[in-house]
């Protein structure tokens, strides 16, 4: 049995640790606020853009571009997000399971020739480690999300897609659906899919508030519907355009802009998901570290009475001995 100086030592350092955690847990509360706002900022523009782009082209079907064509698939890229650090729970180790699946399985159909653009460190260390080939280094997007970096990225993708030295790229990322639920996301970037019926589709996001159980939510979500439910409803857009100069200039303007904010909004959702994957975790850290200086200090007050009581046998034992 463990002596009293050991007990009280192992609960000091369990508190230390506790303190750690809840203080992490709320650091990353506050930055899962400021990804929830960075998100609802450029959602307006998104929404918008992707309707005016794919409403146009169901109102023109002879539209085409050479970033929508397929092609006989030869060479493969992967655009990757995942975190600078860890003690975020599984989160990266589930995008890094899945571009291990998603490689594999073309390396079955014989497709060898495979980049990966790695858009934080645990992603880059694995790539490095596994000898893929690599595009470059991210670390900093990770770290300070902007649309310039992104766009630069996808500028490289369409140049060598179109090119024919990339015939498919994919992305994989955790999509930001509420504090408490992170979807990891596996999809085709370039060709692009213009198809109108994925119009908002991702647009599934909880954005208010940092609750991650789900009877919170549950709440939060009927209380929303019932705010919403007493509102207007907005009037539809008008979705009479007319194209000027011409169908290409206008494309190759919508196009472009369109596959930028993607890159953009995968970057802010992995951002957003990071936060609230580590702020459960070392909620969870937390609790497990209360349950157990609860068990140490029940533990320690046995041992102190025990202490006491053989004390007390002793004082009396010597008594009668006289």
């Amino acid at each position: 049995m463990p002596s009293l100086k050991e007990i009280k030592t192992r609960i000091e350092s369990v508190n230390s640790t506790r303190k750690i955690t809840s203080a992490m847990k709320m650091v990353a509360s506050s930055k899962l606020h400021h990804a929830q706002t960075a998100i609802q900022s450029m959602l307006p523009y998104e929404n918008l853009l992707e309707h005016i782009l794919k409403s146009f082209l169901l109102t023109v079907p002879e539209a085409w571009n050479e970033l929508k064509s397929e092609r006989q698939v030869k060479k493969v890229a992967f655009v990757v997000y995942t975190s600078n650090s860890s003690l975020c729970g599984g989160f990266n180790n589930n995008i890094i399971k899945m571009l291990g699946s998603a490689i594999d399985d073309y390396k079955a159909r014989g497709i060898d020739d495979i980049i990966v653009y790695p858009i934080g460190r645990k992603v880059e260390e694995y790539v490095v480690k596994q000898g893929l080939t690599k595009a470059g280094s991210y670390l900093e997007l990770v770290d300070k999300p902007n649309s310039a970096g992104c766009a630069a990225i996808a500028k490289e993708l369409r140049d060598k897609f179109m090119a024919h030295e990339i015939d498919k790229v994919e992305v994989i990322y955790h999509h930001f659906k509420s504090a408490g639920s992170q979807i990891l996301t596996r999809k085709t970037y370039l060709p692009i899919d213009l198809s109108t019926e994925s119009i908002g589709n991702e647009n599934d996001r909880d954005l208010s508030g940092n609750t991650t159980t789900a009877k919170a939510q549950e709440y939060l979500k009927k209380r929303k519907l019932e705010e919403e439910g007493e509102k207007a409803e907005a009037k539809p857009l008008n979705d009479n355009f007319i194209v000027e100069p011409d169908l290409n200039t206008v494309l190759g303007i919508l196009i472009p802009k369109q596959l930028n904010l993607q890159l953009y909004t995968a970057l802010l959702d992995s951002n957003a998901s990071e936060h609230a994957a580590r702020m459960v975790a070392m909620q969870t850290a937390t609790d497990n570290a209360n349950d157990l200086l609860s068990g140490l200090n029940l533990q320690y007050n046995k041992s102190r009475q025990q202490a006491i009581t053989n004390e007390l046998l002793d004082i009396v034992g010597g008594s009668s001995n006289r």
